[in-house]
């Protein structure tokens, strides 16, 4: 027959009520764990430390008295500190590495009412991690005064089924944060809905630096606002969120920019300056472009990231700046690791948590959903609710999701065109005409920038070279040249350039093809990275 073996840690104050007859009268609660008709306590182990051995070996005896059945151990668990966390887990944790367990004969459980808080959230931990393989089980007294000594108990099963509510509801608030991420958008791109759910995650139960990649327009510089918003709202910050854009930040006075300066650094310093690292204290440091900073001060953020503290420009007094970075960025970091022009170690320090944001047409499905969006948000900005008619929302869409359809500036080119289309919208509905004017404009945007972009193969070939293209090759060689400046990998440039025959192969390397063909006019992924933009 199975056993129930049961384990205690003696309570000092409860468990001791003299040795008179009242003291049958009293809740005792390891008396109250083997009182109980329901539930047959075959051994109980109960830990107590030197001091308490006499008053240990009295609740064996009266144990004996009411459950002649139970088999009482004493376990001397010496505690210089019950309060200390560190120290009782350590010892509950050595017992439970020892103890005999022997789940197919016997059920165990683990009596969490004794004890200090400490011990009893000790107790819980072992038992969810299963290093102690049983249930807890609380006693209580009894409300009903003739019943009040034996009391009741509670067994926890942390693997009941009853407890998916309450996963269920985790679920829930996950679900919420992840809405809350992509702005309440109802995403359709599967790898984006992966990437936004895992974000969410991260910005939890983590506070190491988070760094966004992707096309200009992708939308860093808005998930890393929603992403503080999330943190404050789960209070994991306090303080502000501080947003740099490190393109901005050129020559001397770049470093009291981040940094701070005291009063009279430099010329010119007229008071001292805090810096955004300082006024990022207990919030979120967001660096957009901070590929664009300086080595030094890519040397200073790294010992920055690093030890929380730094010295503000002229002085030799650390300052403490407990900040959370994301970072931001449209370039290649690893290429600029190769080039000298971006610290490895800084890299490998920010790059723990790294999320590649697509671009809208790596999101097409995503298309329809964003355009509600900006069209909401006109209406809440402007006061005015603006819609297309069937007609013109259908040419629109064709329009949106063709491959000519370039987006150079991603959400960023979606949004000013439903700006543009909102505002000279007649009677609050977007017209056939207006869709036409729209996409033309768009189409002539897009055609002057790559009119601006032309002739990048020049720029790699030799004189030579250049001269024995066809017009056709050249054309076409600086279509491929462009989709690579904008994409901050081989790989991504890959897929957006093959998106099509891509989706055909069981096995598509986008990477490989790409490779391939810039390999025959001699091009490496290297050197377009020092294109001029």
């Amino acid at each position: 027959m199975r056993k129930t073996i049961a384990i205690s840690l003696l309570g000092t104050q409860l468990d001791s009520v003299g040795k008179g007859k009242k003291r049958w009268e009293r809740w005792r609660p390891n008396i109250s764990l083997v009182s109980q008709e329901q539930l047959v306590i075959d051994e109980l182990h109960l830990l107590h430390n030197e001091h308490s051995w006499r008053l240990a070996n009295n609740v064996a005896v009266d144990i004996e008295t009411v459950s002649p059945e139970t088999t009482v151990q004493l376990h001397t668990l010496e505690l210089a500190d019950p309060w200390d966390f560190g120290e009782v887990y350590a010892k509950l944790y050595d017992f439970c590495a020892q103890f005999p367990f022997d789940i197919d004969s016997n059920d165990y459980l683990f009596h969490i009412t004794t004890g200090t808080h400490v011990a009893q959230i000790c107790s819980f931990l072992l038992t969810e991690s299963r290093h102690f393989p049983g249930r807890l089980i609380q006693t209580a007294p009894s409300r009903e005064p003739a019943d009040k000594a034996r009391g009741h108990i509670q067994i926890i099963d942390l693997d009941l089924s009853k407890y998916d509510q309450l996963a269920t509801r985790f679920d829930a608030e996950h679900a919420q944060g992840t809405d809350f991420l992509k702005g309440g958008i109802a995403t359709e791109n599967a790898h984006f809905n992966r990437m936004i759910a895992q974000i969410e995650k991260v910005a939890i139960r983590s506070t190491a630096p988070i760094l966004l990649t992707g096309p200009t327009g992708a939308g860093k510089s808005q998930l890393a606002q929603r992403i503080y918003q999330l943190k404050k709202r789960r209070g994991t910050l306090t303080g502000e969120l501080v947003t740099v854009n490190c393109a901005t930040l050129k020559g001397e006075n770049a470093m009291a920019a981040l940094f701070g300066h005291t009063k009279g650094a430099f010329t010119g310093a007229a008071t001292a300056r805090e810096g955004f690292l300082r006024t990022a204290n207990n919030g979120l440091l967001f660096l957009d472009e901070v590929g664009e900073l300086g080595l030094e001060e890519q040397a200073m953020l790294l010992r920055a990231i690093e030890n929380r503290s730094f010295h503000p420009v002229g002085s030799d007094k650390e300052v403490q700046s407990n900040f959370q970075l994301i970072a931001g960025t449209n370039r290649d970091l690893r290429a600029c690791v190769a080039h000298g022009e971006f610290r490895e170690d800084l890299l490998a320090r920010i790059n723990l948590w790294s999320y590649q944001l697509p671009g809208l047409k790596d999101r097409r499905e995503d298309i329809e959903a964003n355009i509600h969006f900006e069209l909401e948000r006109f209406g809440l900005e402007q006061g005015n609710r603006i819609r297309f008619n069937k007609e013109a929302k259908q040419q629109y869409l064709r329009f949106a999701h063709a491959p000519s359809s370039q987006w150079h500036g991603n959400f960023r080119d979606l949004a000013s065109s439903i700006t543009r289309l909102c505002t000279l919208a007649d009677s609050s509905r977007i017209a056939e005409q207006d869709v036409l004017d729209e996409t033309a404009r768009l189409t002539q945007d897009w055609q002057q920038s790559s009119t601006d972009t032309e002739c990048l193969s020049k720029q790699l070939l030799t004189t030579e070279a250049f001269a024995q293209l066809d017009q056709f090759d050249r054309h076409q060689l600086d279509y491929v040249l462009t989709v690579c400046r904008q994409q901050p990998s081989l790989a991504a440039a890959g897929r957006a350039l093959f998106d099509v025959s891509r989706t055909n192969k069981a096995s598509s390397n986008d990477s490989s093809r790409l490779q391939k063909y810039l390999a025959k006019f001699g091009i490496r992924w290297e050197q377009i990275q020092t294109l001029k933009r």
